[in-house]
């Protein structure tokens, strides 16, 4: 029974032999009310009270003090009885909140908000964001260059095969290149930033968070937004457009090779047909996903590198987290891009 004791000295108290009891407690006769007073005072004789302010349905013991001898008062509040309302009422909502993702959603989006407005007010870390970008852009061009080249070759091994049967050999370069510079080359090189450079970016800033740096960061004076996440998301949105860039390059060659070394197919007539299927929009569509794939990877990382929570094990959920919800972004944002870019276009075959 949850207890709210109020004790009062009383001068004096006379009780007679048959109130008291064998375990010590004294029993005192206190008319009884289903209101009680917060605050007891004594008038007249010493076991008449007079109320001065309603409060919650109490009982009252008298226990004896062993300080000056006096009993004192105790008020015990009945936990079975209903409680009057309190000014600090329980709303709907007070007790609820709202899930993780959620709630790391919109910490994305204003994120992404205030890495705009500071960007724009020229307030960025420029030191930090060359580190970055050498970071995000030589150090991942091998892996891209590598990975760019074995999807040519495999994509290469499935069109020359049909269209040759079919005998349009002529048409095989022009589909490939509208197929890596429309999707195969910005998809593929976001996809393996997202692994190895997103979720740095998540490991990274989960363990600043967790280890109170982003916190020494806001002591020092430094805005952690600034220092920590305006640079990467510049970065990355920099270095992607030139990563695919070189990645289409090298996609482009590897098929050539491979349809003139195993399918007889002349690398000239690859790339004349290549030549004739692209339109300098189609690479300008490359870059501009490839941007925006590039700012989606580093927002969703950064956001969810400083909303982590649980020491070690909270890092790892983060980094995973972050890494597959980029890949998500990266699959829907393809998608409508490329229903924006792409609606009216269907004559690029044309021409070969």
């Amino acid at each position: 029974m949850q207890t709210a004791s109020y004790l009062h000295t009383f001068p004096y108290c006379s009780y007679r032999r048959s109130s008291f009891k064998s375990d010590g407690w004294n029993k005192l006769q206190i008319p009884y009310s289903s209101r009680l007073p917060e605050k007891v005072v004594l008038i007249g004789r010493p076991q008449t009270c007079k109320l001065l302010r309603p409060l919650k349905e109490t009982r009252l013991c008298a226990v004896p003090n062993t300080d000056d001898g006096h009993p004192s008062v105790s008020v015990l509040e009945d936990s079975n009885m209903n409680h009057a309302p309190t000014s600090e009422e329980e709303t709907l909502f007070s007790k609820w909140t709202p899930p993780r993702y959620l709630w790391r959603g919109f910490s994305a989006l204003i994120l992404a908000g205030q890495v705009i407005i500071r960007t724009l007010k020229g307030k960025v870390h420029w030191k930090n964001t060359l580190q970055q970008l050498r970071r995000v852009g030589p150090s991942s061009v091998g892996v891209c260059l590598l990975t760019a080249a074995f999807v040519g070759m495999a994509f290469t091994i499935q069109f020359v095969r049909e269209f040759t049967r079919l005998g349009l050999s002529r048409a095989v370069g022009g589909v490939l290149a509208l197929a890596f510079a429309r999707e195969l080359s910005p998809v593929v090189t976001s996809i393996v930033v997202a692994g190895r450079i997103g979720s740095a970016f998540a490991a990274e800033l989960g363990t600043m968070q967790v280890s109170e740096q982003t916190d020494t960061l806001r002591v020092l004076g430094a805005n952690p937004v600034d220092y920590l996440v305006t640079p990467r998301v510049i970065a990355t949105s920099i270095a992607l457009p030139f990563l695919t860039l070189m990645c289409f390059t090298v996609g482009m060659a590897s098929s050539a090779l491979l349809a003139d070394s195993i399918y007889g197919v002349s690398i000239n007539i690859i790339l004349e047909s290549a030549r004739r299927a692209l339109k300098p929009w189609d690479i300008i569509s490359a870059m501009i996903k490839s941007q925006a794939f590039g700012a989606i990877i580093s927002i969703v990382s950064c956001a969810w590198g400083v909303t982590t929570m649980g020491g070690a094990k909270g890092v790892g959920e983060s980094t995973t987290s972050a890494v597959v919800i980029s890949l998500v972004g990266i699959f829907i944002a393809d998608f409508v891009l490329s229903y924006f870019f792409f609606q009216g276009v269907g004559d690029s075959l044309k021409n070969l």
